[in-house]
Formats: structure tokens, sequence, C-alpha cells
């Protein structure tokens, strides 16, 4: 299902949405949890192609998805679900297993989509799960920006900027809740200095 969606929305992305990408080379070989703004639904689409077919990404994804045929559909193309209402140590523990495994695991920090729909009951906050994951896993927590996916209807161009890993080796000694914060203030910078690259306009927090 992934390398069938990839490769049919390949000529999409490319030639619609004149999807652009940079620093790919920031992405290790073996495992990690990449890390990017979310301003849409369709965010992990082009924060993928890019690194197709080298990399099969796998992707937390809100339970509220997981429902026939969606959800069929989106856990054949590398989903797994997270319950946002509280900590969900299940999906905590697969990201860990399928990064030590080697996979790319990618996250959504602000838990949310900015914009708020009608039927959205959660605001935007930025969460320290991605930095948790990836320092329980051992494997590097790397940031990337995403333009253009909240236009998409108006076929605005996709711009995505995959940045350098956080660096975390001068946290350690600290209280395992410090570390993960610390390391989530680092992303959230990082992320809004790549999306100040792509033109986007970052949303200051809270």
């Amino acid at each position: 299902m992934y390398l069938l969606i990839a490769g049919v929305s390949l000529p999409i992305l490319r030639v619609v949405y004149r999807l652009r990408a940079t620093g790919r080379e920031h992405l290790p070989d073996g495992g990690c949890v990449l890390a990017a703004n979310h301003w849409s639904n369709f965010d992990p689409w082009p924060l993928g192609i890019p690194l197709f077919p080298q990399r099969f990404l796998r992707f937390m994804a809100k339970k509220e998805l997981f429902w026939p045929p969606l959800g069929w559909i989106i856990r054949a193309g590398g989903a797994f679900p997270v319950d946002r209402s509280g900590g969900d140590q299940q999906a905590i523990s697969t990201a860990v297993e399928l990064c030590r495994a080697g996979h790319v695991v990618v996250m959504f920090p602000e838990g949310t989509r900015r914009r708020k729909g009608m039927l959205k009951r959660h605001e935007a906050r930025w969460r320290t799960g991605a930095a948790r994951i990836a320092l329980e896993a051992g494997v590097p927590l790397v940031p990337a920006g995403i333009a253009g996916t909240d236009r998409l209807a108006r076929l605005a161009p996709l711009r995505v900027a995959y940045g350098a890993p956080i660096a975390t080796r001068d946290l350690a000694g600290r209280d395992a809740q410090e570390v993960a914060e610390l390391a989530t203030e680092r992303l959230r910078v990082a992320i809004a200095q790549l999306e100040g690259t792509l033109g986007s306009t970052p949303q200051e927090p809270t």
C-alpha cells in the first residue's frame, strides 16, 4: 500500500504541487524520530515522498482516524494509532520498538493541526513525546519543516526542509523529564528556523 500510494502520487506532488525538499542528508541510515510542524492531515504525504523509495516511514496517528475503511488504508500505509486523551504507553512502546528496528517514526510534537476547524476539539501545543521516544530508543531526533499543505486546494507549492539532529548529549545526568522538556524546546526552535527558510509562518508558543 505504501509503495502504491507513493508511486502513484509522486508525479502529482512533483508536477502539480512542485514539491521541493532540502536536507535529506540529515536523515541517518538507521532508526530515528522525524518531528515536524503540523498544518494538515496531509503533512505525512510531502514529508515521506522526498525519502521514497529508500525509506519507509511509520506514522503515529490519532486513533480517531482508524475507522473502516480509512483505518485499513492508513495502517497499511505505515501508521499506528495513539490515544491523545492521555499517556498512551502502548503507542510509545510501539514507536520505540520501531525506531530500534531501524525505522523512521514520524511525529508531530504540536499534537494536532494548527488551524482550528469546525470539528477540531484540541488546540495545538507542544508535547514532549517525540523527544522522549527518541531518547528512550537511543536514536536521533530529526526536525523538519513543512509548508504548503494548508493551501492544497489553491495548488500552493509544497516545501520540506529536514534539519540536523537535535543535540542532547550535553543534557546527560539531568532528570529524564527535564531532558525531554529541554530537548523539546530545542526541537521547537529548530523546526521554527526550518519553517522560516520555507517562507511559512511558524506558530509562536503560548
